[in-house]
């Protein structure tokens, strides 16, 4: 906003940038999960003056706040809707909520994941960003029974979002060229069949899924499928980095503001756990 002050036109706004938000909606009737994750960047046009010039901070909206409306009205939303209306609605409620407001400026970048398909049927809880390196599962997955010390917070859970990125590296058995099949695509049909074995033992079946214990008990079953199913393939190594999808609690000394019930997530790349092993048969050369 532009005023005049000491003689001189001063513009001004404020707001929060990179918001990350994911949003998981569960159907009651037929449990099938749908998600979106958001960047959500607010900027606020207000009568805020004094606070630069007077060091009078009576008008200004707190930039922790906008951070936490987003999880607020994210939560609230209880149907799926689309980036521009979760825009739409932000920006009604910061220019009615807020007197001092007269423009709010809200920007989402939407990531693109998509649902998988296992065996060509869509999966209720599985999805994909983009190719299926990046996977995640909306439930199905929780870590119990590790060592807890003075050092530890984490709690223990049974109902948590598994999120990763899959990196595969194999090795095939052939002593010679001689030996490799002729088929010229043979080594991309290959790839396409352990890409899907991956994939499959990772979701498990469309319907009901599979549970995950651990990325650790995940990842030796998908390296243990392909191993099972290719004896041409030697040795797998795999890392999957556990990409974590946070529960979003809020809470004031006055109030709870958000309460999680496994549906708003603050999704983060770093820190990220960092899980890679690889199995080989006894005669492989890893």
């Amino acid at each position: 906003m532009a005023s005049k002050v000491e003689g001189f036109n001063f513009e001004q706004r404020h707001g929060k940038a990179r918001v990350r938000v994911a949003r998981v909606w569960r159907n009651k009737s037929d449990n099938i999960h749908s998600m979106v994750e958001w960047n959500v960047s607010i900027s606020l046009l207000s009568d805020c003056v004094n606070s630069y010039v007077r060091d009078d901070n009576s008008d200004i909206v707190a930039t922790d706040t906008m951070k936490n409306t987003v999880y607020v009205k994210a939560k609230e939303c209880s149907e799926q809707l689309s980036a521009e209306n979760f825009a739409i609605l932000l920006a009604r409620h910061f220019t009615s909520f807020y007197k001092q407001v007269t423009t709010a400026i809200v920007k989402i970048v939407e990531k693109p994941w998509e649902r998988v398909l296992v065996n060509g049927q869509p999966h209720d809880h599985g999805f994909k960003l983009g190719s299926e390196k990046h996977t995640a599962e909306t439930t199905k997955s929780g870590f119990e029974g590790f060592i807890r010390d003075q050092y530890t917070a984490l709690p223990e859970t049974r109902e948590r979002m598994l999120a990763t990125e899959v990196t595969a590296l194999w090795r095939y058995s052939y002593e010679s060229v001689s030996s490799i099949p002729r088929n010229p695509l043979y080594f991309t049909e290959r790839y396409l069949d352990v890409k899907k074995s991956l994939a499959n033992t990772f979701f498990g079946p469309p319907k009901e899924g599979v549970y995950s214990a651990s990325v650790q008990g995940t990842l030796f079953q998908m390296a243990k499928a392909v191993l099972n199913r290719f004896p041409d393939i030697s040795s797998i190594q795999l890392k999957m980095p556990n990409i974590h999808f946070l529960p979003v609690n809020i809470s004031s000394k006055e109030n709870t503001i958000v309460k999680f019930n496994d549906d708003v997530f603050l999704p983060t790349d770093e820190p990220h756990g960092s899980i890679e092993a690889s199995l080989s048969r006894f005669w492989s050369k890893m």
